[in-house]
Parts: structure tokens; C-alpha cells; sequence
């Protein structure tokens, strides 16, 4: 075993001392049910040896009580040994589960840039269930396996010395073929883990895209690219099967080779030493008991080295680093209700991608006073989602810095800052719950939610006449992402979760863009209630939504080109002008 999976398995340890109660009780019956195993051909060599000379005759009713009283014990040993080990399992996975939950609530945003939400679900859902490899397999096989082999090992030595010599071969020859196949096993398994995340993908792209995979008869082309991961699953699959399936069969060969030796040096002792039938059959029956713990512990390499690469996908996962460290949240300054004033200073930025690539900002600076609304424009790639992307703090600036009320971002704790900001995008996301729910989302729970507040949102988002419509009003389900919602009723209902949060900063992404004319004549029509008062950020292509902007921001190459009011950039005749002329020639 290398450092790699010492330090997985050390970390899994850590996890089981809570339980070490339940761990102990469980040892201790599975020691019972290893005992047991000793006993059966303890009870042949005195059966054997006396009870057919008619030396047991007054004491013979005995036995078949006695295997039947070993039998209950062995039973009720292994049904307590299971059943605690499972609730120490399933209370470590509980554990595993939510601390893996909870660093993927908390890590950076470019960690979900470089990981697909499949691959995440694969982790945290299924390959967490692997460690069972690890924790079942192992403390079943290594201890009570380990206890029966060390039992049948001392009473074959007890019996016959020199027989036992022979038996004792298999040990070295075992260990030796499971560290040649260890490696093998080790690489399949990754491969595997790899290709069952990218199978789920597909699944997931097919599954939220299915409305462009029928309109478009794409689905033999995603039939074939499903069918091509998942025979390469399957002949991993089996590759790993044949690699671990070795160890058995070998296990068995290497065991059968060593009774025949047994055998023969056996019929060579009781011409010579006088060995009795009933010795001789207690140690047979002794040396095919130990053959199946054997078998076992051979066995356990497959699932071990499965659970140990499940070990590294999810530590791995639990290690991501925080947004925000605790020990630094502890010196960063609190913020209960910002004013809204904002302010960039020579604020760059680039993203973590290939060498020489242009940044997505150059010393951008601009000052935005509270309660101002500020328009985005400019053209595709020009930095405006970048730039409204840098206040919530899903990404820092490469330089420079920006102050919201005078106080630098990295200044104020990560809460509070989001605190102060609402978003409404193009690109509407909603959760498969209630309608209430989802306006006052983030609240702690069904009774955390002030409905009164949440209608009074709805009215205000012009949703108040589909309230009066659904059967459960503002109870409603609204199926997955809002699947049961009209676009513009969507669109809404995100502006009515803004308008329930009540932030001081308002920043609106293409919240417009994709509707009709009514749709957004009654979508625009609740921006306006909700950006009354607030200073809003506005991302904008269609430049007739922005021209009563107390100012617009033309950005292009990640630089500000032109800043000014819709009429002094039109009489500036530059960039916006030429966009503006464009639009409405197109209009």
C-alpha cells in the first residue's frame, strides 16, 4: 500500500473513532462468530476417534445439541456484528456526504467551471457509497476472517505441526500475486470512476436539452455517443472483473495443490507416527474452513482498491479550497445595509485559461453613486458580464480594487456583501418548489417565509393574477426550473424574489432580452418598481430598455470607451451611436 492510500485510509479512521463503541461490540461479535468456526473441527477429532469405538454412547445426545447451540450463537453473533458495522457505515457516510455538500456550497466559482454538474452528482450521490468497500469489506474480512485463519492456523499447529508447515506457503504466495494485480486494479478503477462521470453528462445534457435534440432528430447521434461511453464502461467494467477475479481461482488452485501435499504427507505419518482417522479428519476439516476466510481476505483486494480511488475523488473534493476562509471572515469588517455607492479602481482582470490571452479588463475605472442606474453596453466578449460578475465577488480582480461605500470588497465579509445584492438574469434559475418558496428563497424553511411580504413581491412583479388562478395559490408547485411557468411568468417571478429580498444593489443581466412584446412591456414594467431606489447595474443588447439610464457604460476589449447619458453619447457619434443605428435600422 503507498503513502497515497495510507493517508486515505488514516483519514477514514478518523472518521470511525466516534463510533468506537458500536465498532468494539461489533469486533467482539464477529470474534464470536470466528471462535465458532474453531470449534466444528475441534468437535470431529473426540466424535471421530471415540464416538464410533462406543466411548461416547452415554454423552452422544449431546452433540447435535451442541452444533445446534453453536449454530444459534454463530447466528445471532453475525447478525449483531452486521448490524452495528451498518450503523457505523451509514453514520459515516451521512458524515461524508454533508461535509462534501457543504464545501460544494462553499467553493469558488471556478471550481465549478472545471467540474460538470454530473461529475459532481456522481461524486457526492454514488461514489461516496464506494467507501462501504473500505469500511464493510474491510473490518468484515480483516477482523473476523482474520480472527477465524488465526483460530483454524493455531489449532492446526495444536494438531499437527509439520502438516501445518505446508498450509503456511499459501500466505506468502497469496500476498504476493494480490500486490501484482494491486496496480492493475488501481489504474482501471480510475478510468472507470472517469468514464461513469462522463456517461452521466451525456445523460444530463440529453435530459435539459431534449426540446433541441427532437426538433432537430439528434437522437441517434446521442444514442451512439451513450452507446460509445457506455461500452467503454463496460469493457473496463470487465477488465476490472478479470483483474480481480484472479485472485480467487489462484486462491483455490494454490489451496488445492497445498491439501494434495497435505494428503499425501498425512497417509506417510499414520503408517509412521500413528496418526488417527479422527485427527487426521479434524485437520482436513479445519484446512478446508480456514481455505474460505482465505478466499475472503484474498477477495477484499478488488473492492479495496475501488473504494480507495472513491477515498481520493472525494477527499479530493472535500480539500477544495473556500471562498472565504474562516480565520480571515474573523478580521473582515460586517456590513448590515449598504448605501450603494460603488466604486472601480484600475480594477484588471483575466481568466485562468491559456498563455497571452487579452485580458477581460484593463483599468476600468468608474465611480456609481447610490440609487444611479448605469447601463452596460458595447459588444459581445467586451467585459460586461466580467465586470458585474466582480461586485458579488464570484471572481476577485487581477488588480486594482473596488470599494462599495468606501470600503474595499476584500475588506467586507463574503455574506454581507451578497447581502446587498439582487440578480435578475436572462438566463432565469428556479427551483422545483413552491412558488413561495422561490420568492423568498435563502429564507430558513417554510416558517422562515413572510407571506404577506411575498404576495405584496408577486403583485409587484405583475404576477397577482396568476396567484388568484393556481388552485394552491402561492403554494404551487412550479415543476423543475419553473417548467410549469410561461417565459415571462418566469421572468417574473425572478424579479419578484429581487423585489422580496430588498438590496440596496440591483444588477440586471439581459433580464429582458428573450421575451415578447407583451411579455416584456409587463417584465419591464416590474423593473421599474424594483429599481426605484436602488443603485442598478444594467447588461443590455437591446439598447431601447437603457436609454432613460441615468448613465451608459460602453465597454469593448475589456476597456471603458465612451461613459456618458443616452443623449451625449448619441451626439458623441462614436461607438453606442453606431450600435444605436444599427439596432434601429435592423428595428
Amino acid at each position: 500500500m503507498n503513502a497515497q492510500d495510507r493517508t486515505a485510509l488514516n483519514r477514514l479512521i478518523t472518521y470511525l473513532k466516534p463510533h468506537i463503541r458500536l465498532i468494539i461490540g461489533s469486533l467482539a461479535a464477529m470474534a464470536v462468530v470466528a471462535a465458532t468456526e474453531t470449534s466444528i473441527p475441534a468437535l470431529m477429532k473426540p466424535l471421530l476417534d471415540r464416538g464410533f469405538t462406543g466411548q461416547l454412547d452415554s454423552k452422544l445426545w449431546q452433540v447435535p445439541l451442541f452444533l445446534v447451540g453453536l449454530a444459534v450463537v454463530r447466528s445471532m453473533a453475525q447478525f449483531l456484528s452486521n448490524y452495528l458495522l451498518t450503523r457505523v457505515i451509514n453514520s459515516v457516510l451521512l458524515k461524508l456526504r454533508e461535509q462534501m455538500f457543504h464545501t460544494l456550497l462553499h467553493a469558488k466559482t471556478t471550481f465549478f467551471q472545471k467540474n460538470s454538474a454530473s461529475s459532481l452528482i456522481n461524486a457526492v450521490v454514488f461514489e461516496v457509497n464506494n467507501i462501504l468497500s473500505i469500511m464493510g469489506g474491510m473490518l468484515i474480512s480483516l477482523v473476523r476472517d482474520s480472527l477465524t485463519v488465526i483460530g483454524l492456523m493455531g489449532y492446526l499447529i495444536y494438531l499437527n505441526w509439520q502438516l501445518t508447515m505446508v498450509v503456511l506457503i499459501i500466505f506468502p504466495v497469496i500476498a504476493l500475486i494480490m500486490s501484482k494485480i494491486n496496480k492493475r486494479l488501481r489504474s482501471l478503477n480510475r478510468e472507470q470512476q472517469t468514464l461513469t462521470s462522463e456517461l452521466a453528462y451525456i445523460v444530463e445534457e440529453a435530459a435539459a436539452g431534449y426540446k433541441i435534440m427532437k426538433v432537430h432528430g439528434a437522437e441517434q447521434y446521442e444514442m451512439s455517443r451513450f452507446l460509445e461511453k457506455a461500452e467503454r464502461l463496460r469493457q473496463f467494467a470487465l477488465k476490472s472483473a478479470v483483474a480481480g477475479g484472479l485472485n480467487q481461482p489462484i486462491t483455490q488452485l494454490i489451496a488445492s495443490m497445498a491439501l494434495s501435499i497435505v494428503l499425501v504427507i498425512a497417509l506417510m505419518q499414520s503408517a509412521t507416527e500413528g496418526t488417527t482417522v479422527g485427527g487426521f479428519a479434524a485437520f482436513v476439516t479445519a484446512m478446508m474452513l480456514v481455505i474460505s476466510p482465505l478466499k475472503h481476505l484474498a477477495d477484499i483486494n478488488q473492492p479495496l482498491q475501488r473504494g480507495l480511488t472513491a477515498a481520493e475523488m472525494i477527499f479530493g473534493l472535500m480539500d477544495e479550497p473556500f471562498e472565504e476562509a474562516e480565520e480571515r471572515r474573523q478580521n473582515m469588517k460586517s456590513l448590515d445595509k449598504a448605501k450603494g455607492g460603488i466604486r472601480f479602481e484600475d480594477v484588471g482582470f483575466s481568466y485562468e485559461q491559456e498563455a497571452g490571452r487579452q485580458d477581460a479588463l484593463h483599468k476600468i475605472n468608474l465611480t456609481i453613486k447610490p440609487g444611479e442606474i448605469v447601463a452596460f453596453v458595447g459588444p459581445s466578449g467586451g467585459g460586461k458580464s466580467t465586470l458585474v460578475n466582480l461586485l458579488p465577488r464570484f471572481y476577485k480582480p487581477s488588480s486594482g480594487h473596488i470599494f462599495l461605500d468606501d470600503i474595499p470588497l476584500e475588506d467586507i465579509i463574503l455574506a454581507d456583501i451578497r447581502k446587498q445584492i439582487a440578480f435578475v438574469s436572462q438566463d432565469v434559475i428556479l427551483f422545483n418548489d413552491t412558488i413561495a418558496a422561490n420568492v423568498a428563497y435563502g429564507a430558513a424553511g417554510q416558517e422562515g417565509i413572510d407571506r404577506g411580504r411575498a404576495m405584496e413581491a408577486l403583485e409587484a412583479a405583475n404576477l397577482g393574477a396568476l396567484i388568484k388562478e393556481l388552485p394552491e395559490g402561492i403554494d404551487s408547485m412550479i415543476g423543475d426550473n419553473g417548467n410549469r411557468l410561461s417565459g415571462g411568468q418566469r421572468q417574473r417571478l425572478a424579479i419578484a424574489r429581487a423585489i422580496y429580498k430588498n438590496a440596496p444593489i440591483l444588477i440586471l443581466d439581459e433580464a429582458t432580452s428573450a421575451l415578447d412584446s407583451e411579455s416584456e412591456r409587463q417584465v419591464q414594467d416590474a423593473l421599474d418598481r424594483l429599481m426605484a431606489g436602488r443603485t442598478t447595474l444594467v447588461i443590455a443588447h437591446r439598447l431601447s430598455t437603457i436609454e432613460h439610464a441615468d448613465r451608459i457604460v460602453v465597454l469593448e476589449h475589456g476597456q471603458i470607451v465612451e461613459n456618458g447619458s443616452h443623449e451625449d453619447l448619441i451626439k458623441k457619434d462614436g461607438l453606442y451611436a453606431n450600435l444605436h443605428r444599427i439596432q434601429f435600422s435592423n428595428a
